[in-house]
């Protein structure tokens, strides 16, 4: 919508559409993908069987997407081999299993790659929303001799930028409570990153995933490796709501995160999610950057008192 003046804009009513969860996009395929490729590979629909356990392991190693065009094209190339073994004499049905779908698609193209990359210090995963859904993003922090100075890559907008220094003149300011050299800064100069640099990035929303891969590079202490967070922060520690909720709550939950921070003032946003999303992620919702980084390195153990989980706020 950055393309529409605003006059116009604010002349139209907005639409937005979330993407789908794992068990839609299941139906989907079941109901519509599956039998419009039989057809359009001339296949007879009880030569090929795709069991539900099939599907799945298509969704989650083979497609990483808010809607489903590319598990389609993965159901295509499916059914384009099993046309070939029909064409090739081969007889009866053609169960399509696990095993047989690695053969056909070839390597698994995601799998875990937060946990992978979030091993070492230094390492944030965030939580973003894009023009094509929700979507994980990795903050990465490293530093060398310097005095002080902070660089900041990744083709990151202005106000991505801003967060970035927002987030490290908060680290600096408290290096005392974070068991820190005051001299730290002083002798070090900060090189923040975040990956896929040929992809624009922008909004306000990393500034706590900034400030915990600060702070996790300089107290040489991994972050938790099943924790994606989101939200803006402010200079006195504050963090503040954001947008994209839903989006980002299925992006995570694609990515096989397992808890998300939030900003509190976000929690009526979670009772728009899909029951299955509820289910399989643990929701923490935080005031303040001290209870962030109390949950990325305790495990819930927040300087300023533990982050609060729907399930507690509810009881």
């Amino acid at each position: 919508m950055d393309t529409i003046p605003p006059p116009l804009l604010d002349r139209m009513d907005t639409i937005s559409l979330s993407g789908y969860t794992e068990q839609e996009k299941l139906g989907i395929a079941k109901r519509y993908l599956v039998p419009k490729q039989i057809e359009n590979h001339g296949l007879q629909a009880g030569r090929i069987a795709i069991p539900d356990k099939t599907l799945r392991l298509v969704v989650r190693e083979y497609t990483r997407e808010a809607g489903v065009r590319g598990l389609e094209r993965r159901i295509a190339d499916v059914c384009r081999k099993a046309a070939r073994l029909v064409a090739e004499g081969q007889e009866g049905r053609i169960s399509v299993s696990e095993r047989r779908v690695r053969t056909w698609l070839g390597p698994r193209r995601f799998n875990g790659e937060a946990r992978r990359r979030t091993t070492d210090a230094g390492v944030a995963t965030g939580l973003a929303y894009t023009a094509t859904g929700g979507d994980i993003l990795f903050v990465e922090a490293q530093a060398y001799p310097g005095k002080g100075k902070l660089t900041i890559t990744g083709q990151l907008g202005e106000v991505m930028q801003e967060s970035a220094q927002a987030a490290l003149s908060w680290v600096r300011s408290h290096s005392g409570g974070l068991g820190l050299p005051e001299d730290w800064f002083a002798e070090h100069d900060v090189h923040l990153h975040v990956p896929a640099g040929a992809v624009p990035k922008d909004g306000p929303s990393a500034g706590i995933t900034m400030a915990t891969a600060i702070a996790s590079l300089v107290r040489d202490k991994p972050v938790a490796e099943d924790l994606g967070m989101t939200g803006e922060l402010t200079l006195t520690g504050r963090v503040l709501p954001i947008g994209g909720v839903r989006e980002k709550a299925l992006a995570a939950q694609r990515a096989g995160l397992r808890r998300i921070v939030l900003p509190r003032e976000n929690e009526p946003d979670l009772g728009e999610l899909p029951a299955e999303t509820r289910r399989e992620l643990e929701f923490l919702l935080v005031d303040s950057i001290e209870e962030a980084l109390g949950v990325a390195f305790n495990g819930g153990a927040a300087g300023v008192g533990s982050p609060v989980t729907t399930e507690e706020r509810t009881s």
